[in-house]
């Protein structure tokens, strides 16, 4: 009983990973890693929370799919990667993680989610993929798909789009 429980909460949430704990399980068991780039005072990040990220479709297909990971642009925590070390840069009161404007590719806003590619070697397969801004569930779920399944590759938003079944069309 104990057991059926725990996978149960396990889907009941998103297990939210360090950056460096995504890292070392994607060169065992390669995913995709989806990086949640948020500050404490974000409004839009904290709504994403509460509705986007605890929806049960995301939920489970992200935990099926990806590594996902919170980083917060203003952490001060130091962060290897790639054998560099990023740090927390300071910037009049406040300051940004130097991992975080990285993958943003400077344009710090906030939330913006990351996906990433890793080979077994921690070398990037892709260029990160930034998506700035509040996204809602059937959104998120749309750009889920399209790079998990890496679409991306090949085939524009657009295009995959059209084609792509949404888990929230209500059945007739």
């Amino acid at each position: 009983m104990l057991v059926l429980s725990q996978s149960l909460w396990a889907q009941d949430k998103i297990e939210w990973l360090s950056f460096e704990e995504a890292i070392t399980k994607s060169k065992k068991e390669p995913r995709k890693i989806l990086i949640d780039v948020y500050t404490d005072w974000c409004g839009w990040c904290k709504k994403m929370d509460r509705s986007t990220f605890s929806d049960p479709s995301i939920v489970k297909y992200v935990n099926e799919n990806y590594y996902a990971v919170k980083l917060n642009a203003e952490s001060r925590k130091a962060i290897q990667f790639q054998g560099s070390t990023y740090n927390f840069a300071q910037q009049g009161r406040r300051g940004y993680h130097e991992l975080a404007a990285t993958l943003l590719d400077g344009k710090m806003s906030f939330p913006t989610t990351v996906f990433i590619i890793v080979d077994k070697k921690e070398q990037l397969l892709s260029q990160p993929f930034p998506v700035p801004g509040f996204q809602d569930k059937k959104t998120m779920h749309l750009i889920l798909s399209f790079i998990e399944e890496g679409a991306f590759e090949n085939v524009t938003f657009d295009d995959f789009k059209k084609k792509y079944t949404s888990p929230y069309l209500k059945s007739k």
